[in-house]
């Protein structure tokens, strides 16, 4: 079990190692999480006592299997919320975040699990980011920013760039 707070460290871990596939250095997620390196040193040594991630002093963090996976369904939650957030509450796309951060740390994966089959299993969220399966697994589209598109040229909009700020986490 992990408390709120291991679990926003995962997600952040698992968003950064999507990134890079080297260790990631506690100053990134530092600045992702708008925390202290010192905090996230002392967070880190817990989540590598708990086998989630591999953790070594200069050399940075990289999830576990068991890491990945749990970061990925927390992932999932969050994404499968915020489509119920905008499909059956009517909310908007850019409403649904902080709401979705409160409600990915429900324990029940019954409740999951219906969520996902409610919702017809979703395979994007609002914003067009992959929704991992139950197994942590997803397929990511291949994005081009509509900007690149040659003139003349036809795209489908799938997603919104958010901004690199501490409220619009990429969860």
């Amino acid at each position: 079990m992990f408390t709120q707070s291991e679990e926003n460290y995962l997600k952040a871990i698992f968003h950064l190692s999507e990134i890079s596939s080297t260790g990631i250095s506690t100053n990134a997620i530092a600045k992702k999480l708008a925390t202290k390196p010192s905090s996230v040193t002392d967070m880190v040594q817990r989540l590598s006592e708990k086998k989630v991630i591999h953790y070594k002093k200069y050399q940075g963090v990289l999830l576990t299997s068991f890491g990945r996976k749990t970061a990925a369904n927390i992932v999932r939650k969050h994404r499968l919320w915020e489509v119920f957030l905008v499909e059956k509450l009517n909310f908007s796309w850019d409403e649904v975040h902080e709401v979705a951060e409160q409600l990915e740390h429900i324990k029940s994966p019954k409740l999951t699990n219906e969520l996902d089959a409610l919702l017809g299993f979703p395979k994007q969220d609002p914003h067009g980011d992959p929704i991992p399966d139950k197994e942590g697994n997803y397929y990511p589209l291949e994005k081009k920013l509509l900007a690149t598109l040659g003139l003349g040229k036809k795209g489908i909009c799938v997603g919104v760039k958010r901004p690199l700020h501490r409220n619009f986490y990429n969860f």
